[in-house]
C-alpha cells in the first residue's frame, strides 16, 4: 500500500519493550502481521525475558513477513531505559515508533504515525485499556478481523461503557476534534509514541538512572527543552491495552524518578549524562 502524498516518513522501526510476557507480545506481534502499510521492522527491546519469549520471537520470524531483530540484555532488574538506549541504536529507520508487548495495534497502526509524522515534532498517542474480564476473551481470531477495536464488541465481552471508547474511533472529522480540544497535553508515552531517531540521540537517549514511573515522560520533557513539540494523535493512532499488575511499581522510584523530571522541567535539561552515548 502506497502512503499518500502528505506522508513525510515512507518507513519506521517499531520498538516493543518486553520482560516475560510471551503470550501478550505474541498478541502484539500479531497485530504487526496485519498492518495496512508494510513498510516498518520491529526491534524487540528484551530487558531480560526467558527462553519462552526468544520462541515467540523466531516463530514470527520464520512463519510470517515481519522484519525482526531482537535485542537481549540479561535479568538484572528493572533496566528499561538501558535495553531502549541499546535498541535504539539497532534500528535502522531514521523515525522510530514506541510501543510495549501489551498493547495491540490496530491494523492502521503504522499508518497512522508515518502519515503525520513532521520534522520539529513527536507524535503522542494514547491507548484504551481493557478491563480483566474482556483481556482473557482476546483471541487470534479477534485481533486479525479486528474486534477489539469494536465497542459492541468489547461491551459485549464485559467492558465498561464510558467516554474513553471515542479512542476507538480513529478516523472522520470527529477524531480530528478530539484531537484538538482534548486536555490532555502531548507527552512522549512509550506505549504510543513515535519520534526521529536523530532528536532521541542528540538529547542522548533514555536516562538510564530512571526505575519504573516517567521514564518516558522525562525523554519527552528534554525534547521539548531541546525545541522538539508534540503532536496529538491519541485518537487517530489506535491501540489496546492489555490488563496486567506492576508489581515493580513503588513509591521510593517513583518519587526517585519525579525528582530527577523536575530537575528536567526547572533547569530546562536537554542532555542526560547516562544516557545511549555508550552504545553508539
Amino acid at each position: 500500500m502506497r502512503l499518500n502524498s502528505n506522508s513525510y516518513m515512507d518507513k519506521l522501526t517499531v520498538i516493543v519493550t518486553t520482560y516475560n510476557k510471551p503470550e501478550y507480545l505474541s498478541k502484539v506481534l500479531l497485530g504487526f502481521t496485519i498492518q495496512s502499510n508494510p513498510n516498518f521492522e520491529i526491534v524487540i527491546a528484551d530487558d531480560g525475558s526467558k527462553a519462552d519469549t526468544k520462541e515467540v520471537v523466531e516463530w514470527y520470524r520464520a512463519n510470517t513477513e515481519l522484519d525482526i531483530e531482537h535485542v537481549w540484555q540479561e535479568d538484572q532488574g528493572f533496566r528499561k531505559c538501558a535495553i531502549l538506549n541499546k535498541a535504539i541504536v539497532t534500528a535502522k529507520s531514521d523515525y522510530l515508533l514506541f510501543t510495549d508487548d501489551d498493547c495491540v495495534p490496530r491494523n492502521d497502526f503504522i499508518e497512522v504515525h508515518l502519515q503525520n509524522a513532521t520534522p520539529g515534532y513527536f507524535l503522542s498517542g494514547g491507548y484504551f485499556k481493557l478491563n480483566k474480564t474482556v483481556t482473557s476473551k482476546v483471541t487470534e481470531e479477534s485481533i486479525r478481523n479486528q474486534d477489539i477495536f469494536r465497542k459492541e464488541w468489547l461491551m459485549e465481552k464485559g467492558q465498561e461503557r464510558n467516554f474513553k471508547l471515542n479512542k476507538l474511533r480513529g478516523d472522520g472529522l470527529i477524531t480530528g476534534m478530539l484531537n484538538r480540544i482534548t486536555p490532555t497535553k502531548a507527552t512522549w508515552n512509550g506505549h504510543n509514541v513515535s519520534g526521529f531517531k536523530a532528536d532521541i540521540i542528540q538529547v542522548n537517549g533514555y536516562n538510564e538512572d530512571m526505575a519504573y514511573g516517567g521514564l518516558d515522560r522525562e525523554l519527552g520533557e528534554r525534547l521539548i527543552n531541546m525545541g522538539i513539540k508534540g503532536k496529538q494523535i491519541r485518537y487517530k493512532a489506535i491501540c489496546v491495552h492489555l490488563d496486567h499488575s506492576r508489581p515493580y511499581k513503588t513509591k521510593k522510584l517513583v518519587h526517585n524518578n519525579r525528582s530527577i523530571r523536575d530537575a528536567v522541567k526547572k533547569d530546562g535539561i536537554t542532555f542526560t549524562p547516562s544516557g545511549i552515548d555508550k552504545y553508539l
